[in-house]
């Protein structure tokens, strides 16, 4: 037995930061169902793709949706 604290594992947001920033490349504001349908295109995985889909229908600033979804693109 280890007195050791148990490592919590930070998820990887580099796909989620990835996509954001190329799909707000001179936008302001993208509604959630083109961020799903691009996050599909580029093969996101699925956890990520239930995320976006939960996503209420809408307009998003890139720092919103970031927050919304765990990336750390603002």
């Amino acid at each position: 037995m280890t007195d050791e604290a148990p490592v919590t594992e930070q998820p990887d947001t580099r796909q989620l930061d990835e996509l954001l920033d190329d799909i707000y490349h001179g936008q302001e504001r993208i509604t959630q169902a083109d961020i799903y349908r691009r996050a599909v295109a580029a093969e996101l995985p699925a956890e990520l793709l239930t995320r976006i889909a939960a996503l209420p229908q809408g307009e998003y600033a890139v720092d919103e949706v970031a927050d919304l979804l765990g990336g750390t693109v603002a």
